[in-house]
Protein backbone atom coordinates (compact mmCIF):
# COMPACT_ATOMS: atom_id res chain seq x y z
CA UNK A 1 0.00 0.00 0.00
CA UNK A 2 2.37 2.82 -1.31
CA UNK A 3 0.62 5.91 -0.15
CA UNK A 4 2.79 8.68 -1.92
CA UNK A 5 5.50 8.44 -5.21
CA UNK A 6 8.45 8.47 -3.23
CA UNK A 7 7.48 5.40 -0.68
CA UNK A 8 11.20 5.96 0.98
CA UNK A 9 10.58 9.25 1.58
CA UNK A 10 7.27 9.05 3.17
CA UNK A 11 9.01 6.11 5.42
CA UNK A 12 11.52 8.43 6.47
CA UNK A 13 8.94 10.93 6.76
CA UNK A 14 6.81 8.67 9.43
CA UNK A 15 9.84 7.67 11.29
CA UNK A 16 11.26 11.37 11.84
CA UNK A 17 7.59 11.76 13.27
CA UNK A 18 7.75 9.18 15.28
CA UNK A 19 11.41 10.04 16.46
CA UNK A 20 9.86 13.23 17.95
CA UNK A 21 7.21 11.70 19.51
CA UNK A 22 9.18 8.76 21.08
CA UNK A 23 11.88 11.39 22.16
CA UNK A 24 15.17 9.99 20.24
CA UNK A 25 17.21 11.41 17.47
CA UNK A 26 18.03 8.71 15.10
CA UNK A 27 21.97 10.20 13.58
CA UNK A 28 20.67 8.46 10.19
CA UNK A 29 17.27 6.45 8.72
CA UNK A 30 17.84 5.23 5.76
CA UNK A 31 15.30 2.30 3.30
CA UNK A 32 17.24 -0.32 1.69
CA UNK A 33 16.45 -3.99 0.55
CA UNK A 34 16.51 -5.86 3.34
CA UNK A 35 16.08 -10.04 3.23
CA UNK A 36 15.34 -11.20 6.66
CA UNK A 37 14.31 -8.39 8.70
CA UNK A 38 11.51 -5.14 8.63
CA UNK A 39 14.09 -3.07 10.30
CA UNK A 40 17.28 -2.77 12.47
CA UNK A 41 18.81 -0.07 14.84
CA UNK A 42 22.59 0.36 15.08
CA UNK A 43 24.25 1.58 18.19
CA UNK A 44 25.44 4.40 16.31
CA UNK A 45 21.68 5.47 15.99
CA UNK A 46 21.51 4.33 12.50
CA UNK A 47 17.82 3.27 12.02
CA UNK A 48 17.22 1.20 8.66
CA UNK A 49 14.06 0.05 7.30
CA UNK A 50 13.17 -2.46 4.56
CA UNK A 51 12.37 -1.20 1.20
CA UNK A 52 9.31 -3.30 0.80
CA UNK A 53 8.17 -2.27 4.56
CA UNK A 54 6.75 0.97 2.08
CA UNK A 55 3.74 -1.89 0.89
CA UNK A 56 2.76 -3.16 3.96
CA UNK A 57 -0.34 -1.52 6.20
CA UNK A 58 0.04 1.67 8.22
CA UNK A 59 -0.55 0.33 11.62
CA UNK A 60 2.69 -2.45 10.72
CA UNK A 61 4.51 0.48 9.41
CA UNK A 62 4.24 2.23 12.88
CA UNK A 63 4.80 -1.53 14.75
CA UNK A 64 8.22 -1.35 12.91
CA UNK A 65 9.13 2.19 13.17
CA UNK A 66 8.43 2.22 16.87
CA UNK A 67 10.19 -0.73 17.82
CA UNK A 68 13.82 0.66 15.88
CA UNK A 69 13.24 3.61 17.59
CA UNK A 70 12.61 2.22 20.52
CA UNK A 71 15.55 0.48 21.00
CA UNK A 72 17.75 3.83 20.70
CA UNK A 73 16.15 3.85 24.51
CA UNK A 74 16.19 0.18 25.48
CA UNK A 75 18.91 -1.84 23.36
CA UNK A 76 16.92 -5.54 24.53
CA UNK A 77 13.57 -6.83 24.33
CA UNK A 78 12.98 -6.38 27.89
CA UNK A 79 10.29 -5.77 30.61
CA UNK A 80 10.79 -2.12 29.77
CA UNK A 81 11.15 -2.98 25.87
CA UNK A 82 8.11 -4.33 26.07
CA UNK A 83 5.76 -1.81 28.57
CA UNK A 84 7.21 1.31 26.06
CA UNK A 85 6.16 -0.92 22.96
CA UNK A 86 2.82 -1.62 24.93
CA UNK A 87 2.08 2.03 25.49
CA UNK A 88 2.69 3.36 22.24
CA UNK A 89 1.70 0.46 19.96
CA UNK A 90 -1.27 -1.02 21.45
CA UNK A 91 -1.74 -4.56 19.72
CA UNK A 92 2.11 -4.58 18.88
CA UNK A 93 2.14 -8.36 19.64
CA UNK A 94 -0.13 -9.48 17.23
CA UNK A 95 2.30 -7.72 14.53
CA UNK A 96 5.56 -8.70 15.62
CA UNK A 97 5.96 -12.01 13.27
CA UNK A 98 5.27 -11.10 9.92
CA UNK A 99 8.71 -11.41 7.96
CA UNK A 100 9.91 -15.64 9.04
Amino acid sequence: MRSSLYPAQELKRRTLSWAVRLRVNPRLIRVQKMRRKWGSCSTKGIITLASDLADEDRRFQDFVIAHELLHMRVPNHGRLFKALMTAHVPGWRQLENRRD
